[in-house]
């Protein structure tokens, strides 16, 4: 195995874990949920013990966990189940990939919900199920670094929940894309979880635990496939294959009044942040925590952030909606930071800047970790934002330094710098007219751009480079022969990445790609490469795996941001001149 695959493991601890005597005792089970299908719409609450710290969400390639406090307080979730529509039945569960658990589920419907709709709830219901089980579970056993990997699945079980509430309301084809966008993002939740004990190496009995022995991952993969089905392949096809770019170059769903933000020289902020104290707020943090109590509605809502280094980790909430932050430029507005795994934080909270509130917006900035290549996992930005856009935005790190988390995200004339992974992530994601840059590793590692995270074949994920420059950074060029770099390798069995119209430089290996862990995902794996140009772009000595594929421009169509991240059900820009293709 790879040194620097090795570099990622840690010490085996052993995880003493007690659940209640009647937690798996059929007998003594807590009541069932409510049977939701008989029932348009139902508010569940439920009662969630957590630590008083915000979960420590882990992803699956980092071990280490924080440790959490022991203190618990309740809070309530309140979980609206929505109205499913009617849709005709579309797909037998013979063609899913569980059929005996989608027969299980679906066979027994009254008749009143489609298939498709049938299938969604029982998933919720398994969902449902899966989060009041795991209320029930005695922690007091527990050591920290598993509390906290438990209160990380208690959370994620949350956003599962409301992404299945969006994808039940989802009627047209192009919602239907949307479903496929939210059901993708429900799975990545789901192998979070789990990879987060994993990565342990620990005796805990996850596979036991409510969260997998409900079979929840299993019902999703299901979902995506009926979804899929019932959208005529368009959910999973990677669009409808006629939605364009507009001339400006950003995708349909930025709206006339975000270009206009985007592409104006002077933007008119509601918040302005300053560190010698001529703004409203002299840290990011305190105007982001304003900007929820200042606001009115989910209306574009700018915050403006003034030259400075900015030493502090910022978090954008899933409440804090269609925010957009500005800068004074790429290497004038800084925010920093330098969490990482090896002084005791997660991958997933190592984030400098960490966003889930959908329709973000971030305009000339810098986004950096500078925890260094020996403190290997440390990510500068991470993003579950749907439909969010990074403009002129630099990200600096060495391992892990993008974390494209998951759904819809877009990048344009951006610069990356990092070693290992450093775009990595279950999201579907084009990055446009970007500057990727490689930097020095530590002796003996490889350099990979991407890992990407697709565990399903029927999920809408990917990452997209196009018309980007893959390029040695200022401290690798001395010495660039010294180490091997590669444009990305296998996280999961189904990762998804292509390079098109690229200029790459002769630092990448003739062979393009790298293993993960030997055969592993060699010939599920889609990578592609389209139209590139320089040193290293050559695809004569490209491995020889099934996955790999040298594409046509029909292939590369779908991976633009026309096909790739815009949907007929996403904002429209109207009246405005725009191109198609490649």
């Amino acid at each position: 195995m790879n040194q620097y695959i090795q570099s990622r493991k840690r010490k085996k601890r052993r995880l003493h874990i007690s659940f209640p005597l009647h937690f798996f005792s059929p007998s003594c089970r807590n009541p069932p949920p409510p049977d939701f299908s008989l029932w348009p719409s139902v508010a569940l609450i439920v009662t969630l013990q957590s630590p008083l710290q915000s979960p420590s969400n882990q992803d699956s390639k980092s071990p280490n966990l924080i440790g959490s406090s022991s203190r618990l307080q309740a809070r309530s979730l309140t979980v609206r189940i929505a109205t499913c529509s009617s849709t005709p039945t579309v797909l037998s569960c013979n063609q899913t990939p569980y059929p005996q658990l989608c027969t299980s589920s679906v066979g027994t419907s009254s008749g009143r919900l489609s298939f498709r709709d049938s299938a969604f709830r029982a998933t919720m219901e398994r969902v449902v199920r899966a989060h009041q089980l795991a209320l029930a579970v005695d922690q007091s056993t527990m050591d920290d670094r598993a509390k906290a990997a438990w209160s990380d699945c208690l959370a994620l079980c949350e956003d599962t929940i409301s992404k299945l509430n969006s994808t039940c309301t989802a009627a047209g084809s192009s919602s239907r894309e949307d479903a496929q966008t939210w059901l993708s993002a429900a799975l990545a939740n789901q192998e979070t979880c789990l990879n987060g004990f994993a990565d342990l190496g620990s005796s805990f009995p996850v596979q036991s635990s409510p969260f997998m022995a409900n079979n929840v991952s299993e019902s999703i993969c299901n979902d995506l496939a009926i979804n899929k089905a019932s959208s005529g392949g368009a959910a999973a096809s990677l669009g409808g294959g006629n939605r364009r770019l507009l001339s400006d170059g950003f995708p349909r769903w930025v709206s006339a009044a975000d270009r206009k933000l985007l592409q104006s020289s002077t933007v008119k902020a509601n918040i302005v942040v300053a560190q010698d104290g001529s703004g409203d707020y002299k840290t990011i943090s305190e105007a982001v925590a304003a900007s929820v109590k200042l606001r009115s509605g989910t209306s574009r809502y700018v915050i403006h952030v003034k030259a400075g280094t900015y030493k502090e980790n910022v978090q954008i909430t899933k409440s804090m909606k269609n925010l957009m932050m500005v800068g004074d430029g790429i290497g004038s507005t800084v925010v920093t930071g330098s969490k990482n795994v090896q002084d005791g934080s997660t991958t997933f909270q190592s984030a400098t800047f960490a966003v889930t509130g959908d329709g973000f917006i971030a305009q000339d900035m810098t986004f950096e970790n500078t925890a260094g290549a020996a403190k290997h996992q440390a990510v500068a930005l991470r993003s579950g934002s749907d439909l969010s856009v990074f403009y002129r935005c630099s990200f600096k790190g060495y391992q892990d330094t993008l974390y494209v988390y998951s759904q819809r995200q877009f990048y344009r004339n951006c610069d990356i710098y990092g070693t290992v992974d450093f775009i990595f992530g279950d999201a579907a994601v084009v990055l446009q007219s970007c500057n990727i840059y490689i930097r020095r590793p530590m002796a003996s590692q490889k350099n990979t751009v991407t890992a990407q995270g697709r565990s399903d074949p029927n999920e809408n994920t990917g990452i997209s480079i196009h018309d980007c420059t893959v390029a040695a950074a200022s401290d690798l060029q001395p010495v660039q022969g010294s180490f091997k770099s590669f444009l990305g390798r296998p996280w999961k069995a189904y990762s998804r990445t292509v390079v098109m119209k690229t200029s790459i430089g002769s630092l990448i290996d003739p062979a393009g790609w790298l293993e993960w862990d030997g055969n592993f995902a060699l010939s599920t794996l889609y990578y592609g490469e389209y139209g590139n140009t320089g040193a290293g772009a050559g695809t004569g000595g490209r491995v020889k795996w099934a996955g790999y594929h040298v594409m046509t421009a029909t292939d590369a169509a779908k991976f633009t941001v026309g096909n790739f991240i815009s949907g007929a059900s996403w904002i429209p820009a109207t009246g405005v001149p725009y191109t198609s293709g490649l």
